[in-house]
Order: structure tokens, then C-alpha cells, then sequence
């Protein structure tokens, strides 16, 4: 694994620590709503990080075997 691979790891591993503790202070505050507000954002953006990466997948791909 390049070093890129895991800072990516550590980037989506801090962004979910985050929204946890986040979550945890919002429910404990009795707003539930924005709890599952900030979960739902969490996941979109861990979501858009994961496309981003597949787009440069396919990419690689079809650069290798010429698919143009």
C-alpha cells in the first residue's frame, strides 16, 4: 500500500471518529434530528470520497488496456 492509501484510510477513519463523538454530544443535548442530520452528511461525504476514488480507478484502467 502506497502512502496515499493510507492517509486515505486514516482521513475516513477521522472523519467517522468525529462524526461519532458529534453524534454523541447532539443526542445527549436531545437533538436527535440533527444527530441523524450530521450521520447522513458523514456518510456523503466518506461516499463522495470513495466515487472520487473509483472514477480514478476506471480511469487507470482504461488507460492500461488502451479503452479510448
Amino acid at each position: 500500500m502506497s502512502n496515499f492509501d493510507v492517509d486515505l484510510i486514516f482521513r475516513i477513519a477521522g472523519i467517522g471518529i468525529f462524526i461519532s463523538v458529534l453524534n454523541i454530544v447532539l443526542k445527549q443535548a436531545g437533538k436527535e434530528e440533527q444527530a441523524q442530520m450530521l450521520t447522513l452528511g458523514g456518510v456523503v461525504v466518506v461516499l463522495l470520497m470513495v466515487i472520487q476514488l473509483i472514477n480514478e480507478l476506471f480511469y487507470t484502467i482504461k488507460t492500461i488496456f488502451n479503452l479510448y
